[in-house]
């Protein structure tokens, strides 16, 4: 039995924060057995890791990223979407068909996840079967969580990029085989998740062959769904006859009850919004890259009260930071100016941006995000003297402070499962 002492932050349920004041966390074997305002003489012989006036936090969830993107991003934001694709992100992802570029351009990236206080992470790879791979190897090593999978694209994107509908299946299939054949001892923390592009760049026979493979191995989906109004109209082009963007997933089986994250999501008609609640969908809320990319905004509190379980998440470099406490502050930001507009729309909280960042992607995660009984103990250790004043700041005021003012240097300890995360 480990025990911690410290300020415990959670939030046990979206929208709700729980503090605790100089209290104690008891762990066994990297699981949470209970929260303490005293410690229960059962305990009484166990040392404590006493962190003071530190305060104890779960570490955040990035629900939708782009490993290699992280070389260029930051550029092309005068550009919308579709040409900022062929523009940046496509001759971006083109050199990962060099392994050794790969493997260094991943681990920069995966020790920036973990610099910035990501324990959890929602990944699109490259195209590229051997480039995902290295990448799979080092967010093993890292100890983060993580879904991650090569992405399949066999239509409409640059010649260096673009694959065969057959090789595209035959390369995920073995990706997946090599994955559970090499998967470290119990440990599933990194898991592989189906990564469809999004429609333009798949065609009816890949959705159909990827719908196949999510069956027979019983995988999650990741993709991106009405992120662009010229993105939705083009998919309108490619496949008159679904009703939706969201159906031509439904349709080839991508839409999978409580296994499948879409992206962005800013501009669904009613009857997807419908679907996606329906089918249990988790939604990666964008709000960074969708202001970078001037795709819109999107009426989170509409979708946070038909039900849609909503997540939050960088989609670097479609946004230009993988720093989640930004991600945090955006999407409270979007929210207060979408409701400038729709008075009906009330602003999120910063207890409900703050769960959106922690707690949503158990379906993908496990048990983590909060400091429940049974939750995995993935957590961080913030030390923000360097932001404090000559005001005393209670636990929850100096917590919003470090989302909005503090860096990484704030973090002194990243924890997933019990265990100390180091860099790659």
């Amino acid at each position: 039995m480990e025990l911690y002492r410290g300020n415990i932050i959670h939030t046990p349920e979206r929208g709700r924060f729980e503090a605790l004041e100089h209290g104690y966390l008891a762990v066994e074997n990297g699981v949470i057995r209970g929260t303490y305002k005293e410690l229960p003489t059962a305990y009484s012989g166990y040392p404590v890791t006493d962190y003071g006036e530190k305060l104890i936090i779960p570490g955040f969830h990035d629900m939708h990223v782009h490993a290699p993107q992280w070389c260029n991003a930051g550029m092309g934001f005068s550009m919308e979407l579709l040409p900022w694709l062929n523009a940046y992100a496509f001759p971006a992802e083109a050199h990962f068909a060099d392994p050794k570029f790969a493997e260094e351009e991943y681990r920069r990236f995966v020790n920036e996840l973990i610099r910035q206080g990501t324990t959890s992470a929602v990944i699109f790879g490259s195209r590229h079967k051997e480039a995902t791979r290295i990448l799979i190897e080092l967010l093993r090593k890292s100890g983060i969580r993580a879904c991650v999978g090569k992405v399949n694209m066999d239509r409409n994107s640059i010649p260096e990029l673009q694959e065969t509908t057959g090789d595209s299946l035959r390369e995920t299939e073995e990706l997946v085989q090599w994955m559970q054949e090499t998967r470290p001892g119990t440990d599933d923390r990194v898991q592989y998740m189906l990564t469809p592009r999004y429609v333009p760049c798949t065609t009816s026979e890949l959705m159909e062959g990827l719908g196949r493979l999510a069956q027979e191995y019983d995988l999650p989906v990741q993709s991106h769904l009405d992120e662009n109004l010229s993105e939705v109209a083009w998919v309108r082009e490619l496949h008159p006859e679904r009703k939706s963007f969201a159906d031509v997933y439904d349709y080839y089986g991508l839409l999978r009850p409580g296994k499948t994250v879409m992206a962005h999501c800013i501009h669904m008609t009613e009857e997807e919004v419908a679907l996606l609640q329906k089918k249990r969908i988790t939604v990666a809320h964008c709000a960074m890259s969708n202001a970078d990319l001037a795709s819109g905004i999107m009426p989170l509190r509409k979708y946070l009260e038909k039900g849609l379980d909503v997540a939050i998440a960088s989609d670097m470099g479609g946004s230009h930071s993988v720093n989640m406490r930004e991600h945090i502050v955006d999407t409270i930001k979007c929210s207060k100016l979408y409701w400038f507009y729709h008075k009906e729309a009330a602003p999120v909280t910063f207890a409900e941006s703050f769960s959106m960042a922690t707690l949503t992607g158990e379906n993908f995660f496990g048990k983590t995000g909060c400091f429940r009984e049974g939750y995995a103990f993935d957590v961080l250790i913030i030390n923000d003297e360097s932001i404090q004043t000559g005001i005393e700041h209670d636990p929850l005021e100096r917590l919003e402070r470090f989302v909005y003012l503090g860096d990484s240097s704030c973090i002194e300890k990243r924890f997933v499962a019990g265990r100390e995360c180091n860099p790659v």
